[in-house]
């Protein structure tokens, strides 16, 4: 073989490798965002009174009100929903951080990228007397 054949071969399986390459990325890529768009992410508020839960967008996908809220001003419940519907969102990035790292890798310029993106249109709030309620809408789950 002259030195023509060799460089057209390491060529030809450079080129192979780095469609390889691509093709795994765009894999990785849909899975990232296959598992975004089933996330969705809950808090509660007014000691388990309220509860909302966010999709992996931010938008409002539940609401749950507790009898016990009856009594509340228009005003206050609809302040206490919305912070708590904030909360929620708030918790977005960490659960988009999760999946980045999952399948694109934490270290990726597609993962940092995405996870800023969340972090910014949806700042974390933070609140000690909540755990974090995140699934994955593919699980079912039963009560709050």
């Amino acid at each position: 073989m002259d030195a023509f054949g060799a460089a057209a071969d390491s060529a030809e399986e450079w080129t192979t490798s780095w469609a390889t390459s691509m093709s795994e990325r765009a894999a990785q890529a849909q899975a990232m965002s296959q598992r975004i768009a089933e996330l969705s992410v809950s808090a509660t508020g007014a000691d388990g009174a309220v509860k909302v839960t966010v999709a992996g967008s931010g938008i409002v996908t539940d609401l749950r009100l507790d009898d016990r809220l009856s009594n509340w001003s228009g005003a206050r419940l609809a302040a206490e929903i919305m912070a708590t519907m904030r909360r929620a969102q708030g918790r977005l990035a960490g659960a988009v951080s999760d999946i980045t790292a999952q399948t694109v890798g934490a270290d990726s310029e597609t993962a940092r990228a995405v996870v800023a993106s969340y972090a910014e249109r949806f700042p974390a709030i933070g609140d000690d007397r909540e755990q974090d309620q995140r699934h994955d809408s593919r699980r079912q789950h039963g009560g709050w």
